[in-house]
């Protein structure tokens, strides 16, 4: 299969197209910047998509970028990133004479309401509350494909929680501090933490490219083609942010007792931003399970002392 990947050279792309090839597909990348194995956004535009088998969007701003300070162009940036090439993406597939088979879109857990107690499945239905969940409701009906494509494209989105891995996401900004026994829990540390690894997210979206096309969730049976399937991309363990972080004090045998206020990560990040590390959502992924995907970091312990190399 050929697969097209938006977003390819970032954290989650870089392990998707490093999985695919292993499985023997091939793979093109659009970029912004011309190159081998690469196609541009304005290539895509112009010229119109590419004969391929599967397309996935991973485009995006880091929501989590140190660098950049919370601000209105930073959050313009957040949404323009994401819905302008997931609608770039979606209109160049609606407009090819032969589509692919396979559309994979992946957003995020943020559309759930934060809670201590409340706990969601792909069928949880929710609305906007805030400018994270606006982002994410946006974000999605930017990828929706006219009833007449959906027919012969299947159309899935993927929400992943926090993303850890070696090389990037959540973790290469944690690592250092817990090295040198700066750690701590985050706000209350009470609330739940939605994480997966991103071998496995990568192995979810890999799953629903190469799925036959005929294919839906055993969970589903009034599946509609025009309808995307949602699937929740978090591993099936629920934690807390406490024990996020005393998992990781063990694995790599640092002290974890410098918790972190929930108003000094406002005050850092924007408290638009930090609402996803100080408050969290318990997240299952039901649809996930159903659809027969087998996680290889199913608890905390494995994917930490995998990223560690304990």
């Amino acid at each position: 299969m050929r697969i097209l990947i938006g977003g390819g050279s970032g954290f989650v792309g870089r392990e998707l197209t490093h999985l695919l090839r292993d499985k023997g597909h091939e793979v093109t990348v659009i970029s912004r910047q011309p190159g081998p194995g690469k196609i541009t956004w304005g290539e895509l535009e112009s010229q119109g998509l590419p004969p391929c088998e599967g397309a996935v969007n991973l485009a995006g701003e880091n929501l989590m970028n140190p660098l950049r300070w919370w601000n209105e162009s930073y959050k313009k940036d957040l949404f323009s990133s994401r819905i302008d090439t997931t609608k770039a993406l979606s209109q160049a597939i609606a407009a090819s004479p032969s589509p692919p088979r396979s559309w994979v879109l992946v957003s995020g857990v943020a559309c759930y309401k934060p809670s201590l107690t409340a706990e969601y499945t792909e069928n949880s239905e929710w609305t906007p509350f805030d400018l994270l969940s606006k982002l994410v409701k946006e974000w999605e009906a930017a990828a929706l494909l006219p009833e007449s494509v959906a027919k012969v494209t299947r159309q899935s989105i993927i929400r992943p929680g926090a993303v850890l891995g070696r090389d990037g996401g959540a973790m290469k900004q944690m690592l250092l501090p817990f090295w040198l026994g700066l750690g701590g829990t985050l706000g209350s540390g009470g609330q739940p933490f939605p994480w997966i690894h991103v071998s496995d997210l990568a192995g979810i979206i890999t799953h629903f490219l190469e799925a036959p096309a005929d294919t839906s969730s055993s969970s589903s049976s009034s599946f509609s083609s025009s309808v995307p399937q949602v699937y929740n991309g978090v591993a099936p363990a629920l934690n807390t942010n406490y024990e996020f972080t005393k998992e990781l004090g063990r694995v790599l045998r640092r002290p974890t007792i410098l918790p972190v206020p929930g108003f000094v990560m406002n005050a850092l990040m924007g408290s638009e931003r930090a609402v996803v590390l100080t408050q969290g959502q318990k997240v299952i992924p039901q649809r996930t399970l159903d659809a027969g995907f087998q996680y290889k970091y199913p608890d905390l312990s494995s994917a930490l002392k995998q990223i560690v190399g304990s």
